[in-house]
């Protein structure tokens, strides 16, 4: 029987999602295999077992449970943010020769970073919202962004893959405190022109058939725009499937099967979209995304009619063969 690791937890400010994403999936894992919650924080590494927790050694991917030494044979990484969502245990499990079922390094640092996806999927002629890259010594005025990109405006972490530090702004008062406000997320800082349109989500994943896309969900959030309260706290409409045409709805799928094979993804990613005149623009591409109770991923698979447990049973088989 093999033995996959589930490494969440992580050092952003989505800890506890992360957790309560790590434990949806060991709650319905295909049971011909063992599954392992590995907690990652800043001071140690621990695999939660049997209500205790024990050290788990990286250097050998192993731990030590009741005098047995249990080796890692998969991993997981279901860290929202650093260091997970952004490549860097992915890099040390490469390292190591451990597989693991998610988005390689260069994949996740590069879907990661908001800014410089969005640019290199630009590249491709693919639509994004117009923006501005800012780092933190940067001077730049909010007479210039408003110049620039107009108002309102999306004012967010680039480099984080948090809820926290989004902000939308409507006056050029509000821009410096947004900046601050992002800034204590992430060093470097994305200010994006304002879409107009509606807000979609399409889940992604590779099967032994090939790329598959899931329905589509539309957010109706009460706030104003997806942040985290909108995400966690019940202060959206999530509404599946989204209620656009079946033009629109095939268009979405199709782009999002086409930069989840152009980003070189794997397991499942969720890319978000406003559809403006019925043409979809990416918002962000989310290699990790949310996969608690409440998350939108589950409710995609539970409107395919797909189980979890059947769900992460194919994700295994077209990523590692078993």
């Amino acid at each position: 029987m093999k033995n996959f690791g589930v490494f969440c937890g992580g050092f952003s400010s989505e800890y506890d999602i992360s957790i309560k994403s790590a434990d949806t999936i060991i709650k319905n894992f295909p049971n011909e295999f063992r599954i392992f919650k590995i907690i990652v924080s800043r001071n140690s590494w621990e695999v939660e077992i049997e209500n205790t927790r024990v050290s788990f050694d990286m250097n050998s991917g192993s731990f030590i449970f009741n005098g047995d030494s249990l080796i890692l044979d998969y991993g997981i990484v279901y860290i929202h943010g650093n260091p997970g969502e952004n490549g860097k245990i992915q890099a040390y499990l490469d390292m190591k020769n451990i597989p693991y079922l998610n988005s390689g390094v260069l994949a996740s640092s590069l879907s990661f970073d908001k800014w410089y996806c969005n640019q290199f999927l630009r590249s491709f002629g693919i639509p994004v919202a117009k923006s501005l890259f800012l780092r933190s010594e940067f001077e730049v005025s909010p007479e210039q962004i408003v110049d620039e990109l107009g108002l309102p405006v999306f004012v967010k972490p680039s480099d984080s893959g948090s809820s926290y530090g989004i902000s939308k702004v409507k006056t050029k008062l509000e821009i410096q405190p947004a900046l601050q406000k992002s800034f204590a997320e992430g060093g470097t800082t994305v200010v994006e022109s304002f879409l107009d349109g509606v807000e979609v989500t399409c889940g992604v994943y590779r099967n032994i058939d090939g790329v598959q896309a899931l329905p589509l969900t539309e957010i109706a959030s009460e706030n104003e725009f997806f942040d985290y309260d909108a995400k966690y706290n019940g202060k959206s409409q999530e509404i599946t499937p989204a209620r656009v045409s079946a033009d629109v709805k095939l268009k979405v799928q199709e782009r999002a099967k086409y930069i989840y094979s152009l980003l070189q993804l794997r397991s499942i990613a969720r890319i978000d979209f406003m559809i403006v005149n019925d043409e979809p623009y990416v918002i962000e591409v989310n290699t990790t995304p949310g996969f608690s109770s409440a998350s939108i991923v589950p409710q995609m698979l539970a409107c395919q009619g797909i189980s979890i447990t059947e769900f992460w049973r194919q994700i295994i088989r077209a990523e590692v063969g078993l």
